[in-house]
């Protein structure tokens, strides 16, 4: 079924949406189950904080912004989005590749 949501969103050449504003929780839930990453609430505290970052700024916020502005620190991030926390943060919040990613 978390294939189904996805089916009708638009996505770039990385996997990452490219209309921010039609991403939803479900959606969020639907690119976490994708990425083999089931969400918990401190995973939410990441990804809501990087949604008001991109609806305040326009970019997704950099990993010492998420550490510095939420109670998750730099260790906690790397578990909850292993291999890329940031990158896989956006992705998720379905914002577009932060800025400075490879």
């Amino acid at each position: 079924m978390s294939e189904d949501i996805l089916a009708n969103i638009a996505f770039d050449a990385d996997g990452f949406m490219t209309d921010a504003n039609a991403w939803t929780p479900e959606i969020a839930h639907a690119l976490a189950a994708r990425e083999g990453i089931e969400l918990t609430e401190r995973h939410w505290v990441v990804l809501n904080y990087a949604r008001a970052e991109f609806k305040a700024k326009g970019e997704a916020p950099t990993l010492r912004n998420i550490t510095k502005n939420t109670d998750v620190s730099t260790k906690e991030l790397y578990a909850l989005f292993p291999g890329g926390p940031g990158k896989l943060a956006a992705k998720i919040a379905g914002l577009k590749k932060p800025t400075g990613c490879i």
